[in-house]
């Protein structure tokens, strides 16, 4: 009885009760980065059901937004110049609440298996870095903790907090690749960079897609990485941090869907297109349209000659054009790292220690398909014009305008069969050596094919490890870029 007078009386008092106190979203902290003009950035949080909540920076009111039936909040900020920092205040009645040293630049979202998740211990030179992520004005790190989720969750669980990398365990713990993306892109941006990482070892592509990215795609089965039921990173990792506006994303996973390239190639695409679809939809459709999404091209695992499922799903990884941006992938852009190999690392062979170019290549590519940078040479060459004739096969890279320079005389192979033949119907490849070459195209050789039969494919670079550190056959001159792996059929 005394319970329920209790009860009564606070109803009373209260009115309707309904909500939470006044806060920012758990991730919406201290220290953060948003993300700067010309987008307008979008904050949330929870508080009580119809109240109204006032915004303000450096105290002034810019904005108000009333809370919904779900107890939530959201609205977007004034687009702001670069820079910092701020206060940012929210009030609703009686309560406030504010985060500090907020900084308005560009937020990028770092994803995928244990290769995004290597940390910055495990880098050979991790003090250097360090010292330069210290000295590196405007940038900030944040880590989504590892949790999978059956159910969509409205907020992420959290590792730590946002912060300016430092010599301490945050840091050394958080992604090589992401923390070097950024200070490889900070001197030419000269603007405040947030990293958040959400990354997950051993996991596939499906845990990360949502259910519509899965239903786009008639491949998904059973896996049988840990975590492995479908969706259950994109419920806890991904689709609670999509309310955040964003600049782009970056992504390195693949090596558990190798054995499956085929399906990889639909799910990939899908979930780049969904995730763009998400992050736009929930940011008050102010994310761009296509957000730039940027990947690592698988890298070499085992010190062994494997022609499938690595090289198969680095084809998939380009949606089966072998470059991008390409016309299924748009204003994606990827960092080859096919001749990277460390097969004496401490962590495993699939896991190189270098992530350094790795990066570099990335942030090349980042700056020119992100940001626009024109001028750069930030692909490696490419096959535009294959001939056969007599005893070889001519391959011109980029329409001869791009000179290339050739380290090693093997990694095309070429397969035979007859005339109407227009693919590989045995997938019987043969080594082609190179036997000639100049500044733009590469002949190789065709006497693999005998009496009647024809070269009817050419392949470069389809193997699981392809050549020792930076040595397989054809780079750009001029950029020092690999060429990557391709595939082509009859006709040529």
């Amino acid at each position: 009885m005394v319970v329920k007078i209790i009860l009564i009386v606070t109803l009373i008092l209260c009115g309707k009760c309904d909500g939470f106190p006044l806060r920012f979203a758990n991730y919406y902290e201290s220290h953060m980065v948003l993300q700067m003009a010309p987008k307008r950035a979008n904050i949330w949080g929870l508080g009580t059901v119809h109240h109204r909540v006032d915004v303000f920076i450096d105290g002034k009111n810019v904005s108000s937004a009333t809370v919904d039936t779900h107890s939530q909040w959201r609205l977007l900020l004034p687009a702001m110049p670069k820079g910092g920092p701020h206060d940012i205040m929210i009030t609703s009645g009686t309560e406030n609440a504010t985060i500090h040293d907020v900084l308005f630049g560009d937020v990028w979202i770092c994803s995928g298996q244990s290769n995004m998740g290597f940390t910055v211990a495990r880098l050979e030179n991790m003090s250097t870095t360090i010292s330069e992520a210290q000295a590196t004005n405007g940038l900030r790190i944040f880590h989504v903790k590892n949790i999978a989720s059956n159910k969509t969750q409205r907020e992420p669980q959290i590792d730590g907090s946002w912060q300016h990398p430092g010599n301490d365990n945050v840091t050394k713990t958080f992604s090589a690749v992401c923390l070097l993306y950024a200070l490889e892109l900070a001197p030419h941006l000269n603007r405040p960079i947030g990293l958040v990482e959400s990354a997950w070892g051993g996991t596939p592509i499906q845990v990360w897609s949502s259910p519509d990215a899965i239903d786009a795609c008639k491949h998904h089965g059973a896996t049988r990485a840990t975590p492995h039921a479908n969706s259950v990173l994109w419920n806890s990792m991904i689709a609670p941090i999509t309310p955040m506006t964003v600049t782009g994303f970056i992504w390195y996973q693949g090596e558990a869907n190798a054995g499956h390239a085929a399906a990889y190639q639909c799910q990939f695409t899908a979930m780049i297109n969904d995730w763009r679809a998400k992050f736009r939809a929930s940011s008050h459709q102010n994310a761009t349209a296509k957000l730039p999404f940027g990947f690592v091209q698988l890298a070499p695992n085992a010190n062994k000659t494997i022609h499938s499922g690595w090289p198969d799903l680095r084809w998939s990884q380009t949606a089966g054009y072998g470059y991008v941006p390409n016309p299924s992938l748009s204003d994606v852009f990827m960092s080859v790292a096919m001749d990277l190999p460390d097969f004496n690392s401490p962590y495993g062979s699939v896991h190189p220690r270098d992530k350094y170019d790795v990066a570099d290549r990335l942030a090349l590519a980042g700056r020119a398909v992100a940001y626009g940078e024109q001028g750069l040479d930030y692909q490696g060459p490419f096959p535009t014009r294959i001939t056969t004739g007599g005893s070889g096969v001519t391959i011109e890279y980029d329409n001869g305008n791009k000179p290339i320079v050739v380290r090693v005389n093997r990694g095309f192979e070429i397969c035979c069969g007859h005339v109407g033949d227009h693919n590989c119907t045995t997938n019987l490849f043969v080594a082609a050596p190179i036997v000639s070459h100049d500044d733009t195209t590469v002949t190789i050789s065709a006497s693999g094919c005998h009496g009647n039969t024809v070269v009817t494919s050419v392949r470069y670079a389809w193997e699981m490890s392809p050549c020792n550190f930076k040595m397989c056959a054809v780079y750009g001159r001029d950029s020092d870029l690999p060429a990557p792996s391709f595939l082509r059929n009859r006709p040529f």
